[in-house]
C-alpha cells in the first residue's frame, strides 16, 4: 500500500468532482469547487473521520469492500477502480465487459469511414457494426445468431461464406490465426463465452482440436498483406489496420490496399458492388 499516492489521488478526485455530479445541492455558502471530505465519506458510507484519516496517511489500509465503495463514490471508470486497488495494495476485482455494445466514441469513428471497409469486432469475434463497403467485401457478419454470431466457430464448422473469403492456401494459417485469437480470450475469461466457443468447437471439429493442442499464441499479425477473394472483383490484397477500444475490449479493422496497385482500384468499386 502507498500511503501518499493514495492519498493525493483520492484528494484529487474528491477535487474534480462537483456536488451536481454526484446528486448534492451545491448549496449558497460553498465557495470552492470538488466535494467535500464528509460528502464522500456519507457518498462511501463510512466515517468522515475515517475517511478523513486516509487522506491525512495516517488511517488503516482499506479493506476491498471500502476501495469499492470509494471508487463508487468517486464515480471512478474501470482504470481509475485499478489504479486505486492498487494504491491501496490489493488485486482488483475481475472487469464485467459489455463488450456487444457498440460505444458512442467508436460510433463515430465509424460514421467517419462510411466509405471505406471497416468492421467493429468483440473480443471473440463477433461482427458488432459494418461499413457498407465492408459487407460489399465480407458479406453480412452481423445476421448470424447463436455460436455462428463468432468468426472462429463458422471458421471451423466449415461455413463455405467465410471460407470462400480466402485463397485455400491460405486456410491453414487463417486457422491458426483464428485458434491464436480463441485462446486469447479463452485465457482471461475461461469460464465465461470463450469457454463456451471452446468446448462446442472441440466436439464439433478435429480441425480445432488439433490447432488447439498446440497452445499457439501470438500467430495474429493484423498489419500483414492479406489476400481476399471476391466474387465478382476477384483476389484482393488488402492490409487491416486496427483500433482497440480497451474499455469495451473491442477492436476496430478499417481495410486498405496500396495506392495506385490493383486492389486499390477494387476497393473503389465497392460501394457500387454493394448497392
Amino acid at each position: 500500500m502507498d500511503r501518499a499516492l493514495l492519498a493525493d489521488f483520492l484528494r484529487a478526485r474528491r477535487e474534480v468532482l462537483q456536488p451536481e455530479d454526484v446528486g448534492l445541492p451545491r448549496g449558497p455558502r460553498r465557495r470552492t469547487g470538488g466535494l467535500r471530505r464528509e460528502e464522500v465519506a456519507a457518498l462511501a458510507g463510512m466515517s468522515a473521520d475515517y475517511y478523513s484519516r486516509i487522506e491525512q496517511q495516517r488511517g488503516p489500509a482499506p479493506s476491498e469492500r471500502m476501495l469499492v465503495a470509494l471508487a463508487r463514490a468517486l464515480r471512478l471508470n474501470l482504470s481509475e477502480r485499478d489504479h486505486l486497488f492498487a494504491l491501496g495494495g490489493i488485486a482488483a476485482p475481475q472487469r464485467i465487459v459489455r463488450d456487444d455494445h457498440v460505444g458512442p466514441t467508436m460510433m463515430r469513428i465509424v460514421a467517419g469511414l462510411s466509405d471505406v471497409p471497416a468492421i467493429v469486432l468483440s473480443r471473440f469475434g463477433e461482427a458488432l457494426l459494418q461499413t457498407r463497403p465492408a459487407v460489399a467485401l465480407l458479406g453480412d457478419f452481423t445476421q448470424y445468431s447463436g455460436l455462428s454470431r463468432y468468426l472462429a466457430y463458422r471458421w471451423f464448422t466449415g461455413d463455405p461464406r467465410i471460407r470462400g473469403l480466402y485463397p485455400a492456401e491460405d486456410h491453414e494459417v487463417r486457422g491458426r490465426v483464428f485458434a491464436a485469437e480463441v485462446r486469447e480470450a479463452y485465457t482471461s475469461d475461461p469460464t465465461g463465452k470463450a469457454g463456451e466457443i471452446v468446448a462446442a468447437l472441440l466436439e464439433a471439429s478435429p480441425e480445432f482440436a488439433e490447432i488447439w493442442k498446440r497452445h499457439e499464441v501470438g500467430v495474429t499479425h493484423h498489419h500483414d498483406l492479406k489476400r481476399y477473394l471476391h466474387p465478382e472483383l476477384g483476389e484482393l490484397e488488402l492490409y487491416s489496420e486496427m483500433l482497440v477500444d480497451p474499455e469495451q475490449c473491442q477492436q476496430l479493422l478499417v481495410f486498405t490496399a496500396e495506392p495506385g496497385s490493383p486492389s486499390h482500384q477494387k476497393l473503389q468499386f465497392l460501394a457500387a458492388v454493394g448497392h
